[in-house]
């Protein structure tokens, strides 16, 4: 989890903390105190799911980014290395032609 995910979380678990503690001192009847309660931790629950959804999408999408960077790297090195083989194949045929010539 980076610092950003840490600050994130925190500041939300404090302003749950808040609120529980706000509702409950509140001076209205315990039916009334139990319904904000649930409401504020409700909406608490959808800003954190939203955050979470959010955040797991920007995690894909950074994966798939990374996943086409290494597709590219193996394909370029790929087709290096196929020059290179080619390149060496030939230095070798020229190399055993040159030296039957000379035999």
């Amino acid at each position: 989890m980076n610092d950003n995910s840490k600050t994130v979380v925190a500041l939300l678990a404090g302003l749950a903390a808040g609120v529980a503690l706000g509702v409950l001192f509140a001076p209205d009847r315990g039916e009334e105190t139990v319904d904000k309660l649930s409401r504020s931790l409700s909406d608490l629950k959808d800003r954190v799911l939203e955050r979470a959804k959010d955040e797991l999408e920007r995690l894909v999408d950074t994966g798939k980014e990374y996943g086409s960077k290494s597709a590219d790297s193996y394909q370029s090195a790929k087709e290096e290395l196929k020059e290179k083989a080619g390149s060496v194949k030939q230095e070798v045929k020229d190399s055993v032609i040159d030296s039957i010539e000379q035999a």
